[in-house]
C-alpha cells in the first residue's frame, strides 16, 4: 500500500537517486557507525546508510511508517517526536557517547526547534548532516554584517563547525515542496567556549529583538538591568557583532554575576 505524504507532519519523500547517492557519499559511513537517522519516512536514504554501515537507529513520529520500519531486521525503531527524544539516552544504549552520528531530512516546519534540542545533546555527538529548508542553512553559515546572520547563527556557530555541502531542488522529493532545500555538515568544535548556554541564548535573543536598531537601545538596556559593569560596544546592529563578542559578553556578564 502507497503511504501517502502526511503535511501535518512536513512529509516530502526524497527521490532523487542521484542527489541520495552525493548525500550518502558526503555523509561517508562506515561499518559500526553507531548512527541515528531522524524522520527516515519511506527509507530513501535509511537503505543506503543500512548498507553501508549494518545497523541504524531511526526516529519515526508517523505511526504508519513506523510499523513499516520495524520490518527492516537491521533497523531499530524510536516511534516518537523527536523534541522528545534524549539523545544522551541513545547514545548510551548504542555504547557510543562521544561518537553519535546523526542524520535526517528534518521537517522544514520544526527544523529549527529540533536543531536547539540537539544543542543538548553536543556532547555525545561525532557529527550531524541534515536536509533542510536552503533559507534555514544560509542563516546557519551566514557571516556577520549579512541579512542572513542572527540568532541561529550565533547560537549554532558558537558550538559547531558547519558547511553546505549540496544543494537539493525541489524535484528531487514526493511531493516536491515549494522551496529549495540543502545539507548542512556540522561537527562539534572539539575545545568549544565554556559558557552559560542559557545566557548566551538569552542575550542573542534580546540583541536581534529589534536588528535594525544600535545595540544600545536593545542590548544596552538589558545589559544595564543585568547590573553589567563591563564594557562593550552598543553604537552597533546585532548582526555586525561577531560570534566570538557574544561568546565572550556572555562569559563576562557570567562572571560579573557570580562575583
Amino acid at each position: 500500500m502507497q503511504h501517502v505524504a502526511r503535511k501535518r507532519f512536513g512529509q516530502h519523500f526524497l527521490c532523487d537517486g542521484g542527489i541520495i547517492d552525493a548525500i550518502v557519499d558526503g555523509i561517508a559511513p562506515r561499518p559500526g557507525d553507531a548512527m541515528v537517522e531522524i524522520g527516515p519516512g519511506l527509507a530513501a536514504l535509511t537503505q543506503p546508510l543500512v548498507e553501508r554501515i549494518g545497523q541504524l537507529t531511526v526516529v519515526e513520529l508517523d505511526r504508519d511508517l513506523a510499523r513499516r520500519l520495524r520490518e527492516h531486521p537491521q533497523l531499530r525503531v524510536i516511534e516518537s517526536d523527536v523534541l522528545r527524544v534524549n539523545f544522551a539516552d541513545v547514545a548510551q544504549d548504542l555504547g557510543a557517547v562521544g561518537r553519535l552520528r546523526i542524520v535526517g531530512n528534518l521537517p522544514y516546519n520544526i527544523s529549527t526547534p529540533i536543531l536547539f534540542h540537539l544543542l543538548q545533546y553536543v556532547d555525545v555527538v561525532a557529527d550531524q548532516h541534515f536536509m533542510l529548508q536552503k533559507e534555514v542553512i544560509d542563516r546557519m553559515v551566514a557571516q556577520p554584517s549579512t541579512s542572513d546572520y542572527g540568532r541561529l547563527s550565533v547560537m549554532l556557530q558558537w558550538r559547531y563547525a558547519m558547511e553546505n555541502f549540496l544543494f537539493v531542488p525541489p524535484q528531487s522529493f514526493d511531493p516536491p515542496p515549494r522551496v529549495d532545500s540543502a545539507v548542512v555538515r556540522m561537527v562539534p568544535h572539539a575545545a568549544p567556549a565554556v559558557l552559560d548556554v542559557q545566557c548566551l541564548e538569552t542575550l542573542v535573543q534580546v540583541a536581534f529583538s529589534q536588528r535594525r536598531k544600535l545595540l544600545r537601545h536593545t542590548l544596552g538596556r538589558w545589559l544595564q538591568e543585568q547590573g553589567f559593569a563591563g564594557t562593550f560596544d552598543e553604537q552597533r546592529r546585532a548582526e555586525e557583532v561577531p560570534v566570538q563578542e557574544y561568546v565572550a559578553l556572555a562569559q563576562a556578564l557570567s562572571a560579573s554575576k557570580a562575583g
